[in-house]
């Protein structure tokens, strides 16, 4: 009976010291896993921007004169040639023999400005010739030689600019045809007095196709000379203005893919930097902070059918396209940590966490290349907390 007693007193004792040892043994830390594995990374800038129209005219009053009320609203089309504002002469005097000079003058300005455009159309003609020269070069190097894809891409791109260019060109003569027209009218109908009956006037034209954009004054009244009157443009020709911070503009160029999100339509509109302007401005956050940016153009590569929805002036988020892979190694960026000069994560292998130095790449939004020091397949930890330590035992949220 008493070896009983003492037998059982063993087995309750080595039950309760078995009991604390479990209890106060080391419990895994849960931890958040991943599997690493290969997948696009892409480097990007994102930053607001808003669409301007690339070819846009202030009309504006050729001489001091008394305006008729303007018969438009913001938004009418129109073509060119329409009518968009009329001038009547002031009461005291039509021109005086200085204003009649300066007529003169500023229908001789007027006349070399109109050369100046015409030789502009002459040079932006030569330039397309010679991207298109230059396209059907490389066209042909592409199908004999193997040439990268890419450069043909660059000098489609080019000859698409060039076509642009000598749009723009080709309105510019229009616009100063008009204006010649318009600096001509003010002699022409000051040379005899107005036959009984007629009212001298002036009636400004529109010198191209497009819509009104604003209306600088609507009212009828006394305008002066120069005074802007209203603006009109094409909305169907729109650029993009995005200003980025300095640190940001000097890791872009011209050329550079461009995405645009958050227009209001479901797919996102594709575009090319255009021009990085070389002079910076100051601008200050929402936080007050004094920040240093820079206006970057883009042109969209769409066509015109692709932004009927958009106007002038109208809000989108631009992200600039700096680097992509389509088959990288990446691991989210919150499962490393900076170990001495490098970086580190945690591998998990047998149930234990083991600290492993890695070499990271490009840093995309939420993923970073991993260069050396991990593979395919393997399980990291996401979020590695202080109880994380080289060695100890950790399993996956909710198992048990």
């Amino acid at each position: 009976m008493r070896f009983r007693n003492i037998l059982l007193s063993l087995l309750a004792g080595g039950a309760l010291i078995a009991a604390l040892v479990y209890g106060f043994r080391p419990q895994p830390v849960k931890v958040d896993l991943v599997v690493v594995e290969k997948g696009p990374l892409t480097v990007t800038i994102a930053e607001e921007g808003r669409t301007r129209v690339v070819d846009r005219y202030i009309i504006s009053a050729p001489v001091t004169a008394m305006m008729a009320r303007i018969d438009l609203d913001v938004g009418d089309s129109l073509i060119a040639g329409d009518s968009l504002a009329t001038l009547h002469p002031l009461v005291s005097a039509v021109l005086d023999p200085r204003s009649r000079a300066q007529a003169q003058a500023r229908l001789a300005a007027a006349n070399a400005a109109l050369k100046a455009a015409q030789e502009g159309v002459e040079k932006a003609r030569a330039q397309l010739t010679l991207v298109q020269t230059r396209q059907k070069r490389v066209s042909n190097i592409v199908a004999l030689q193997g040439l990268a894809q890419e450069r043909l891409d660059e000098v489609e791109s080019m000859v698409k600019q060039g076509r642009a260019g000598l749009k723009s060109a080709e309105f510019m003569v229009e616009v100063a045809r008009y204006e010649h027209q318009a600096a001509l009218a003010v002699l022409k109908f000051t040379k005899t007095a107005a036959a009984p009956g007629e009212v001298e006037k002036i009636v400004l034209k529109a010198p191209v196709s497009g819509r009104v954009l604003k209306l600088f004054q609507e009212s009828a009244g006394v305008v002066n000379a120069g005074q802007s009157l209203l603006e009109i443009g094409d909305p169907q020709t729109l650029e993009v203005e995005v200003d980025l911070l300095s640190a940001d503009a000097v890791r872009v160029q011209p050329g550079t893919r461009v995405l645009f999100s958050r227009w209001g339509g479901e797919k996102e509109l594709s575009g090319v930097v255009k021009r990085v302007e070389p002079h910076g401005f100051t601008k200050f956050s929402a936080l007050g902070v004094e920040e240093q940016r820079v206006w970057v153009i883009v042109n969209f590569v769409e066509q015109a059918e692709s932004l009927k929805r958009l106007g002038d002036g109208y809000r989108l988020e631009a992200n600039f396209i700096l680097w992509h892979e389509d088959a990288v190694l990446k691991v989210p960026g919150s499962a490393l940590f900076r170990l001495d000069d490098g970086w580190a994560l945690f591998v998990v292998k047998e149930g234990r966490a083991l600290q492993q130095l890695v070499e990271i790449g490009h840093r995309g939004g939420i993923y970073v290349q991993i260069i050396s020091g991990l593979k395919v397949g393997a399980t990291i930890i996401n979020y590695p907390g202080d109880s994380i330590v080289d060695g100890c035992q950790v399993r996956r949220f909710g198992k048990k």
